[in-house]
């Protein structure tokens, strides 16, 4: 596994646009800091080997995988998995009742874990055991581990009632996680992780939390240089100054 500060420059680099839904949530519909995320989502378009990934692009496509009835439970995996749902849900009615959980990947030295926030996951599951019916729903399954953990600390019983979904995935992480239940992503890149695909939200370049290290502060994506190098190696200067740029704004809304 690569070093945590380390980044292979994909072939295509997916970046979902959440950055104006960011803005407006913690700022309100103030004119100059949209204009500003705009001006960074349109500087990442027009960037080699990158593709904007739209919110309502995205569910469109889930829905049109197949109806479901609404599901009894829903469990939003950590903060992005729960907005999703609840996403999801306004356009289709899926899930009525979410329920969210933490888990959250850390780097720790030169790897990789998963914090469950000091509660086991079948601590925080447990609940659901006796539920009709089961969605776990998360925004990206990338490797599928985290998508795969959670499932696997279901009570017992409830994977055979249970069904995944997510916004977007790499591919080739999708069988795996269809060996334990039915998963519908609705978009799935091809293409060998992170080789030739990976994706990031717009949001975590500049909003410190996309990056949680065991022991130390939060970074946004912005933070490190290599990465943003790679990703866009011809406006990288540009691209870093705008994200320190909102990630000032944020950090002063947030004082």
């Amino acid at each position: 596994m690569a070093r945590p500060e380390d980044v292979v420059p994909p072939t295509i680099l997916y970046v979902h646009d959440d950055l104006e839904e960011l803005i407006q949530r913690r700022l309100g519909p103030a004119p100059a800091p949209l204009a500003a995320a705009r001006g960074l989502m349109a500087l990442l378009g027009q960037q080699p080997r990158v593709a904007v990934l739209a919110l309502a692009e995205q569910i469109d496509a889930l829905a049109a995988r197949g109806a479901h009835a609404p599901f009894a439970v829903t469990v939003g995996i950590a903060e992005a998995g729960e907005r999703v749902a609840r996403q999801v849900h306004g356009r289709t009615g899926w899930f009525p009742e979410v329920h969210r959980v933490e888990i959250t990947r850390v780097e720790d030295g030169d790897d990789y874990r998963l914090d469950t926030g000091g509660t086991p996951l079948t601590h925080q599951l447990a609940p659901f055991a006796g539920a009709a019916s089961l969605a776990v729903v998360d925004d990206t399954v990338f490797s599928g581990l985290t998508m795969r953990t959670v499932l696997d600390a279901l009570p017992p019983g409830a994977l055979a009632r249970a069904s995944a979904f997510c916004l977007r995935a790499v591919g080739e992480s999708l069988p795996e996680v269809r060996t334990r239940c039915p998963m519908s992503a609705g978009f799935a890149a091809q293409g060998r992780l992170l080789e030739e695909v990976s994706f990031i939200n717009a949001s975590g370049l500049v909003q410190r939390g996309a990056i949680r290290r065991a022991g130390r502060p939060p970074l946004a994506f912005f933070e490190r240089p290599a990465w943003i190098r790679a990703w866009f190696p011809h406006a990288a200067d540009e691209v870093t100054t705008r994200c320190r740029a909102l990630c000032d704004l944020l950090e002063e809304a947030r004082a």
